[in-house]
């Protein structure tokens, strides 16, 4: 396969941009990892629908690209040189005590991390207590905390929805094309965590539901461009998928267990299943636009 064959992030990398890269990689000033991303970015007019680079999409392709043996990016300042953070634990992020109840006596209030205090506390949960660990969402992202009384009882992100999925496609009714402009349009729920010693009946699809109430106008006020649809993987073997089922999402089947570089079936992946839930009665016609 040849170098100009492989996409990351929803982009095509040409063998010309791969020597561009290595050669901003190569610069005498040594720039750090997230200086050599904007600098891709910039070289490459990566660009989101409001002007600014594509940074958080162009960091993770560049991480792709080296596991896959194309790029070798510098030692990072942080972390372990293979895309995970470390992440430094506090005891703020400690076990609180238990709450339990129904979630009609837990009134919640739902706020949007923008603060750096705030992302490195969601950072932490995620990074204690997700199954996943800690790892920087793709693409556009959105991240929220979920508080009452201030004491947070989950936390959830949004990123960038999957390349390629064949039942979601099907179901869509997608061209390649269609899907290639109109992705974007699509928000993954990548992390989604009730804190363990939160035990609130029903409380995962109440906030489910509310932030699909709120979710269309948070987006486009960051990115200037409007999400009609989210989606979300749950691993088969872990999860039922209970609360995207009660808070009305869909299921379209499920992922075949191996990444896109995989072909010969050698590193399998679980197996995920793949639900989606429309935010407008139009998603199918916006989807279906190859260009605004």
């Amino acid at each position: 396969m040849s170098v100009a064959s492989y996409r990351y992030c929803g982009r095509n990398f040409t063998t010309a941009e791969f020597k561009i890269i290595d050669t901003i990689i190569r610069t005498p000033d040594h720039p750090v990892r997230a200086e050599i991303s904007r600098r891709v970015c910039r070289e490459l007019r990566w660009y989101r629908p409001n002007g600014q680079l594509k940074d958080m999409s162009c960091r993770v392709a560049l991480l792709r690209m080296q596991r896959d043996g194309l790029i070798s990016l510098p030692l990072p300042r942080n972390g372990n040189g293979n895309g995970n953070i470390r992440i430094k634990l506090n005891a703020r992020s400690a076990p609180g005590s238990e709450l339990s109840g129904r979630v009609d006596n837990y009134p919640f209030d739902i706020e949007i991390v923008d603060s750096t205090e705030q992302s490195r506390l969601w950072n932490e949960y995620i990074a204690r207590y997700h199954y996943l660990g800690y790892t920087p969402l793709p693409g556009a992202q959105i991240r929220y905390m979920v508080k009452r009384d201030q004491k947070v009882l989950a936390v959830l992100g949004f990123g960038a929805a999957a390349w390629k999925m064949a039942p979601r496609d099907r179901w869509i009714g997608w061209t390649t094309a269609q899907r290639q402009y109109r992705l974007p349009f699509i928000a993954n729920n990548s992390r989604f965590l009730i804190l363990p010693w939160v035990r609130v009946k029903n409380l995962a699809s109440a906030i489910l539901g509310a932030i699909a109430r709120r979710i269309v106008n948070d987006w486009q006020m960051r990115y200037h461009h409007p999400v009609c649809m989210l989606e979300t993987l749950v691993e088969k073997k872990r999860f039922a998928g209970t609360s995207y089922r009660a808070a009305n999402w869909l299921h379209l089947g499920s992922t075949q267990g191996r990444g896109k570089l995989d072909r010969a079936h050698r590193h399998p992946l679980p197996v995920k299943d793949i639900y989606v839930y429309p935010l407008t009665k139009d998603f199918r016609k916006v989807l279906s636009n190859e260009a605004d």
